[in-house]
């Protein structure tokens, strides 16, 4: 892969489901799961809306520095601050605010505080992306 490595989720310390925990017409609880929320960067595959997830962040810290050769993010700030380093700047979000992160942009998600956010993308994305080795 030219220089970069594919990572899986077990291979960081984040705490990530790619299982759907709610199927279609079932009642979705998001502050009943950030309140059970103990681990400091947590992400459950909420439900599937036809070849894309919503996933739900509960994230404190900093993620690590990664892309998707083939797959666009979207994040959006429910509660919190939420920082996205790129090469050249950083993204602030705070709450209400939202932002796409194309395919093959090297991004580093960080949040100085207990962050829930929204996350959509195309089901098979693995969440770590590639790292540049």
């Amino acid at each position: 892969m030219n220089g970069e490595k594919s990572e899986t989720a077990s291979d960081y310390p984040y705490e990530t489901h790619l299982n759907v925990l709610h199927p279609a017409l079932e009642v979705i609880d998001v502050p009943g799961l950030v309140a059970a929320c103990t681990h400091p960067w947590y992400n459950q595959t909420l439900c599937q809306v036809d070849e894309s997830v919503v996933r739900l962040g509960v994230v404190q810290g900093e993620y690590h520095w990664h892309k998707h050769e083939k797959e666009d993010e979207f994040f959006y700030v429910v509660s919190g601050h939420f920082l996205i380093d790129l090469p050249d700047r950083t993204i602030d979000l705070t709450p209400g605010k939202g932002v796409v992160i194309p395919k093959g942009v090297m991004h580093r998600p960080r949040a100085p505080e207990k962050t829930v956010i929204l996350m959509v993308e195309r089901a098979g994305i693995v969440p770590t992306g590639t790292t540049a080795t």
